[in-house]
């Protein structure tokens, strides 16, 4: 029944058949897991012990392990891990950039699908899902929310966002950091044309808080091979007036020399601070994708 209020715009049955019986598994501990199989950090009353400590004035009696004071001659209680659901904002770049597209779909479309996909599996097993749309600016927050119900509120938000602007991706972050104040799990799906120190610097600190934080760079097939051979007008989407008339098989080396330095600045900052950074082409088909990803996180 809950499949039915996918929006068919956004959801392809072949993803979903690959994906759907998948779990989303944070690699950390964070506040917000799935009930039964992520683990908070905080101490409750639920069913998954966790540890013994000694008994100290002020403990309720009811939490003495009378047994292991029968073994031991001492008090001590009992602690449990509490389980609650995990809590993950989507942040979805809708800048100018995003609008390019090579083959038939538009790096946005793309984003879209995967963003939309990734809420549909979070809601399907219990968790709160958010979306934050942004370009130069923050366009929309929706906060985070459960339900399979909530999904068409995200989608609709999807369908009306149109990009435009310039990618302003760490300031959007700094924005929302004071927004987002309980632990759980970022994700960021763009194809960060802004400066990667900035925004490793805002990523930085949503770790610092013990938040998961997960990259998706979103990249064209003509971004990542330059295959241009004719004499061709290069032209920046988020600035029109930037324009650069060249031959492409004169420039291709250079280009793609920048292209493997601006990549890898972003991977080697992530895995520094221990970001899962994943780069998704448009070219690859989504559900191939996403099954891959969730296999190897889980």
């Amino acid at each position: 029944m809950a499949d039915r209020t996918v929006h068919p715009n956004y959801f392809d049955p072949l993803v979903l058949a690959k994906i759907s019986t998948m779990s989303l598994r944070a690699r950390y501990v964070v506040e917000g897991m799935l009930s039964g199989m992520h683990k908070s950090p905080y101490r409750g009353y639920s069913v998954e012990f966790a540890e013994h400590r000694e008994y100290a004035p002020g403990d309720e009696i009811r939490r003495i392990d009378w047994k292991a004071f029968g073994k031991f001659d001492r008090y001590f209680i009992k602690e449990y891990e509490e389980e609650t659901n995990l809590r993950a904002t989507i942040f979805l770049d809708a800048s100018a950039s995003m609008t390019y597209g090579s083959q038939g779909l538009r790096k946005f479309d793309y984003a879209c699908y995967l963003a939309a996909s990734l809420a549909y599996l979070m809601l399907r097993q219990g968790d709160y899902v958010g979306l934050v749309t942004f370009g130069a600016e923050l366009q929309r927050y929706i906060p985070p929310r459960s339900g399979m119900q909530h999904l068409q509120a995200l989608t609709r938000q999807l369908e009306a966002t149109e990009p435009q602007g310039e990618t302003h991706l760490g300031h959007v972050l700094q924005e929302m950091a004071g927004k987002i104040v309980k632990r759980g799990m970022i994700v960021i799906i763009s194809d960060l044309f802004d400066a990667p120190e900035t925004v490793i610097k805002t990523l930085k600190f949503f770790r610092h808080r013990r938040n998961e934080v997960m990259v998706f760079h979103v990249l064209d097939h003509n971004e990542l091979e330059f295959p241009f051979e004719r004499l061709t007008v290069f032209e920046d989407i988020e600035d029109p007036q930037a324009r650069v008339l060249a031959e492409p098989r004169s420039i291709r080396q250079a280009y793609l020399q920048q292209l493997r330095t601006f990549l890898d600045d972003y991977q080697q900052a992530c895995r520094r601070e221990s970001i899962d950074y994943n780069c998704f082409p448009t070219t690859t088909p989504l559900d191939i994708a996403l099954t891959r990803y969730l296999a190897r996180r889980q």
